[in-house]
């Protein structure tokens, strides 16, 4: 279901595209239903054509969400629900393209960013615009935000630029490339940790063995998965595992106290980032296979 839509209480603010989901203890998550699991944990539509739709998690209040400007270009609002006099007062944010050639203007400079380029901004940017090269293949740029107590400075990373290392074997079907973005010897953040997986082709499980970071919570976005295909993502505690049914282009929000792995269809992609007081990458506890149940 799309996300929801509600009028800003401030008659010269525009729509806000912002809803809100609420943290869940791993006690209340073992009774859920398969809806209400989706209603908490999945974002079923992240890219709405000229519009701008963010979701607030109160997991380390995190703000996932996406841009997908086709032929006009679209501001970060000020939104009501932040209290702030605009997006980047008291935040940071990442930027992954998964869409066609776009750029971003901030403030007075103009970043061009492929698929998969990613673009880090800076707490204290008062005025960030996305807009696509071309209306028939339109940027489609994922955004993830956490609260900033200092600033760093924006910057561009190109996919190759990213350093792209290979990981896995055909043998355990998990032959993929990780590319990181927004980390402790890449892009400068204040707290966020950003990048992405691309899995080859007969590699279908991304995340095995599972692991969890209680210091840090995270989301993903899987992408380019064929509109047939879906991929199935675990998530729960590792004695009380849950999944869910995930289609192209669709996001989930992962408590630090869940594991998250996931098996598709087919080969895939996705954007991993995370907030949280840790930002190492290996920061992890490890799950042994056998011991999930």
């Amino acid at each position: 279901m799309p996300l929801s839509s509600e009028q800003s209480p401030a008659p010269s603010l525009p729509l806000s595209n912002l809803s809100q989901r609420y943290a869940n203890s791993p006690e209340s998550v073992k009774n859920l239903t398969t809806s209400q699991l989706r209603e908490e944990f999945l974002i079923e539509t992240v890219f709405i054509p000229n519009d701008i739709a963010f979701v607030y998690s109160h997991y380390d209040r995190m703000l996932v969400g996406g841009a997908m400007p086709v032929d006009q270009p679209l501001s970060l609002p000020a939104y009501a629900e932040l209290r702030a006099d605009y997006f980047l007062q008291r935040r940071e944010i990442g930027i992954i393209n998964v869409g066609g050639n776009g750029s971003v203007l901030v403030d007075s400079q103009t970043y061009e960013l492929a698929k998969l380029d990613c673009l880090y901004v800076g707490k204290g940017s008062e005025s960030v615009t996305f807009q696509s090269q071309d209306a028939g293949n339109p940027a489609q740029f994922y955004l993830l935000s956490a609260p900033a107590h200092r600033t760093c400075d924006t910057r561009l990373m190109t996919s190759a630029g990213a350093t792209p290392f290979e990981t896995g074997s055909a043998e355990t079907v998990n032959a993929r490339t990780i590319y990181k973005y927004i980390h402790l010897d890449g892009i400068e953040s204040c707290q966020l940790v950003m990048g992405l997986t691309v899995l080859k082709l007969g590699s279908i499980w991304n995340t095995m063995p599972a692991h969890t970071h209680d210091r840090r919570s995270e989301a993903y976005l899987y992408f380019d998965l064929p509109t047939d295909q879906a991929v199935m993502h675990l998530m729960g505690e590792p004695t009380e595992t849950r999944h869910l049914v995930v289609a192209d282009r669709q996001a989930i929000i992962s408590p630090p106290w869940s594991i998250h792995s996931g098996c598709g269809t087919s080969n895939y992609s996705f954007i991993w980032g995370m907030a949280g007081e840790n930002q190492q990458f290996t920061d992890m506890d490890m799950i042994a296979i056998r011991a999930l149940r």
